[in-house]
């Protein structure tokens, strides 16, 4: 029973007609997506590199919200698939690390927002 008198959604649990039929993205369509950007931290680090020519730590640590480990954790995968370069260095005492994207990266980011610009446009054109 609703509350306060609010209309309840019963759609989701709703059958389609028979013999109508329903339409999704093809299996192709998501299989192709970039799993390793597609995750939320990892799509916030590529995106802040693609408009910045470098990044500190810090500066994606605050950009994102997360704590250092997050942030290692996700930077790491990210430079294993070379999507983004670290340097590290000193300045005075301090340890200083880089980020920068790499070709492969900004291409990666590239192809990811055709895709989900496709989705989208596949979608509204429903």
């Amino acid at each position: 029973m609703a509350k306060h008198g609010a209309a309840r959604d019963d759609s989701r649990n709703q059958t389609p007609m028979k013999g109508s039929t329903v339409k999704r993205p093809s299996a192709k369509s998501a299989e192709e997506l970039d799993r390793l950007i597609h995750e939320r931290l990892r799509l916030g680090i590529v995106s802040a590199l693609a408009v910045n020519d470098t990044l500190t730590f810090s500066d994606l640590k605050k950009l994102m919200n997360t704590t250092d480990g997050n942030l290692s954790v996700h930077a790491r995968k990210l430079e294993e698939a070379e999507y983004i370069a670290c340097t590290k260095s000193f300045e005075g005492r301090m340890p200083k690390t880089q980020y920068r994207l790499t070709a492969l990266g900004r291409r990666a980011l590239e192809r990811y927002l055709d895709h989900m610009e496709a989705l989208i446009r596949a979608t509204r054109d429903r």
